[in-house]
């Protein structure tokens, strides 16, 4: 139990909780942060060019995200650690492939709105092409509404990590996250007579996730042009 020398009590094979707690949140937050990074990165991508290029490709690229869109996220990656095994990368990868569509959206959205603005115009007809118009004029104005789709994909990519870590298809032990360290409370007897094993990673998750959307809020407020 928690004591003088381990505040937060040690786990069944002696290790300290809190040394624990501290090295899962870098896995954790590491998980989060990539899965959200691809997800903006292939959403911007598709979305631009959705929206620029229009006919067939748009259509293409829109009901790609649908079909993206009508799977629960959550079987697929089971599936895919059934498949593969478990595996941070593949975790990364399924969770980042899955969050694309609603980035992808949005900026389709922006570009579609932009590509009609006078200077979009005139620096097409002086010659620029698909990609210099990405990089001059459609990323720079999507992204405060993708600053803000970027911090709720972390929060949902923490909390999936979590899951898939909780159901032993995740971070495998004997490296730590959060979501394996909820293991223990599988237990009824854990749970009853031992909560220093399960509270604290618990806490951890919703503390951050809970965080990382008030981040959000913030950045939604603070570009939101109708506030200001």
């Amino acid at each position: 139990a928690p004591s003088g020398d381990h505040w937060l009590g040690t786990d069944a094979t002696g290790r300290d909780v809190l040394a624990r707690l501290l090295y899962a949140g870098r896995v954790s937050l590491g998980v989060g942060v990539a899965a959200a990074l691809l997800a903006v990165v292939v959403g911007t991508v598709v979305g631009s060019l959705s929206g620029l290029l229009g006919g067939w490709v748009d259509q293409t690229a829109m009901r790609l995200a649908d079909v993206f869109m009508s799977f629960p996220s959550l079987v697929v990656m089971v599936v895919i650690a059934g498949v593969i095994g478990p595996s941070v990368t593949a975790m990364v990868i399924a969770i980042g492939l899955f969050q694309w569509p609603q980035c992808g959206r949005l900026v389709r959205g922006v570009t579609l709105a932009v590509r009609e603005q006078e200077y979009v115009q005139a620096a097409r007809a002086a010659g620029a092409g698909p990609l210099w118009l990405m990089r001059r004029h459609i990323v720079p104005a999507a992204l405060p509404p993708v600053s803000v789709v970027a911090t709720i994909a972390v929060a949902q990519a923490i909390g999936l990590e979590a899951t898939m870590s909780f159901l032993g298809l995740g971070v495998q032990p004997p490296a730590a996250s959060w979501g394996n360290m909820l293991t223990d409370a599988q237990s009824l007897t854990v749970i009853s007579n031992m909560p220093w094993l399960w509270l604290p990673p618990g806490l951890a998750v919703a503390a951050t996730v809970l965080a990382v959307n008030f981040i959000g809020d913030g950045l939604r407020d603070a570009v939101d042009p109708r506030r200001t």
